[in-house]
């Protein structure tokens, strides 16, 4: 494919951002169109306003009464109920519209079905489960919640490489894209036209070309401003079977809550990538955007890709309706030289349709058995009550608790919500770490020496609760290591946040910054 043909095919940034911006106010003005027409029906039945509003009242209190005995999390609980109490008049109706529209929920029904039937294609793990409690029992406890309760097995016979920066991710993904000789398989929330994604796009075009099964999944709303409205056709047009996730739509509903946020490339089935990192040229520093971009990935080589791979094919399989032969994509299909097994793998998967917490409930494992320390990073800190609470008592109890959040912002609120917990979690014994070059995109926790998890997963709840999201748990791998010297070497160029600093924030912004905070969890 010439480099001309490539321009024509993803369009112009600036017709993106323009098509974009005609889809948002299309949106919109329908949203707006149906609460015009919700005024007026209330105008044409002013005249049993009495009856309306004891109604209206009486169905907001019914709504508080379920969200409070719902099981969910405290503070996302909190935030509703302090939206219906504010307005009791449209609160309870608003909840209801929301939450219990019919087309979420059959959402979330088949989700649920598909993410469900697929799991009976996953391995039993139960001989490297007993290896793992032979040598540690903290993480064996780890490893049996991801594997019995999430539905993710462990492996071994899997090589592991860690990447610390998104620029040496890409290099390697492009080496291991032109080794494809039977499939690829990517998952992505953003795509967005550049460098990075040109050329990834000219090696998937020639290997559809040459007959390697090449599949595409984006979110509609992470590339809405960034790809061409014919993106599709584009796509097929190559060869390339593309499916997008969950696409934008002009309905009140809190399905559009519900995004892909994985990152997943599959090859041949024996190599996996996945980490923080987007199709995107700021994700690799071709273009400066909030100063250096600090992101991470991981690749595996081995039976561990298997749990990407059938992640994916839940996607596939979801949002296409097509169903595959599973035994088509196995890791060692296509694989016929022995791999190096570098301690214990495993890959695993989030989804707001179930009610398991996973990525949460990782993360919290990981706090509370730890010894020695726990090192983290992550672009946001928006935490719940637990999460505040096993952090706290971890540094309270002699773990050294760190946390690397960035230094320059993407979205500004966000990052002021972000600052919002630093006094108390200090104040604790967290050490917390602003990375002073840019942005630090990478979601990566690193314990004793002996576990680590790359991911995904912002500590925020909109990663936590609302997101598909996935990452790889690993345990007395050398990648550990690996981690740990990344996040030294990162605390070099970071600036250690005082109580003393924080302590000078002015009353308006501390204001501001607990109303943010109090309806965070809906932002």
């Amino acid at each position: 494919m010439e480099k001309g043909e490539k321009k024509v095919n993803i369009g112009s940034a600036n017709k993106n951002r323009q098509m974009f911006v005609f889809k948002m106010l299309v949106v919109v003005t329908l949203i707006i169109l149906q609460i015009v027409l919700s005024v007026k029906v209330y105008s044409a039945l002013k005249q049993y306003v009495i009856y309306w509003r004891s109604g209206a009242v009486l169905l907001s209190m019914f709504v508080v009464l379920y969200i409070v005995n719902k099981q969910d999390n405290p503070a996302y609980k909190l935030a509703w109920v302090v939206v219906v109490l504010s307005a009791p008049l449209i609160g309870g109706a608003l909840y209801v519209i929301l939450a219990g529209n019919r087309t979420r929920v059959k959402f979330i029904e088949e989700a649920l079905e598909n993410h469900t039937e697929t799991f009976e294609y996953l391995p039993d793990d139960t001989g490297n489960l007993e290896e793992i409690k032979k040598i540690s029992k903290s993480a064996n406890v780890q490893s049996t919640y991801i594997s019995k309760t999430a539905g993710y097995p462990v492996y071994k016979n899997t090589s592991v490489k860690y990447f610390s920066l998104g620029e040496e991710n890409y290099a390697c993904l492009m080496e291991e894209l032109k080794k494809a000789k039977h499939f690829i398989f990517m998952e992505y929330f953003i795509i967005k036209q550049g460098e990075m994604w040109e050329s990834i796009l000219e090696v998937l075009a020639e290997k559809a070309a040459a007959g390697v099964d090449v599949r595409l999944i984006y979110d509609d709303f992470g590339c809405a401003m960034w790809i061409p409205s014919r993106f599709i056709d584009n796509m097929k047009s190559l060869g390339i079977k593309v499916a997008p996730f969950n696409p934008v739509v002009p309905i009140i509903s809190l399905r559009q809550n519900n995004r892909d946020h994985r990152k997943i490339t599959v090859i041949d089935g024996h190599t996996g990538f996945t980490g923080g990192i987007n199709i995107a040229d700021e994700y690799i520093n071709k273009i400066s955007r909030f100063g250096h971009w600090k992101d991470t990935g991981i690749m595996l080589k081995g039976e561990a890709v298997w749990n990407l791979t059938v992640m994916f094919l839940q996607t596939w399989r979801m949002l296409t309706k097509e169903e595959d032969d599973y035994s088509m994509y196995g890791p060692m299909k296509y694989k016929n030289t022995p791999v190096y097994s570098d301690g214990y793998i495993q890959p695993y998967g989030d989804t707001p349709v179930d009610d398991e917490i996973v990525g949460e409930n990782i993360y919290l494992n990981m706090i509370t058995k730890a010894k020695h320390y726990v090192y983290i990073t992550t672009p946001y800190l928006i935490i719940d009550n637990e999460m505040f609470t096993a952090l706290t008592l971890a540094a309270k109890g002699g773990v050294d608790v760190r946390i690397i959040t960035p230094g320059i912002p993407d979205k500004k609120a966000v990052y002021m919500v972000t600052q919002s917990y630093y006094y108390h979690l200090i104040k604790a014994g967290v050490k917390i770490y602003q990375y002073t070059p840019g942005f630090i995109h990478a979601k990566t926790f690193v314990m004793d020496d002996q576990v680590a998890t790359v991911g995904t997963i912002n500590m925020d709840f909109r990663s936590l609760y609302l997101h598909f999201e996935c990452g790889v748990w690993m345990f007395n791998s050398s990648a550990i290591f690996d981690i740990k010297e990344d996040y030294i070497k990162t605390l070099e160029k970071c600036d250690e946040v005082t109580l003393e600093e924080i302590e000078k924030t002015g009353i308006v912004k501390r204001c501001f910054q607990s109303i943010l905070r109090l309806i965070s969890p809906l932002m």
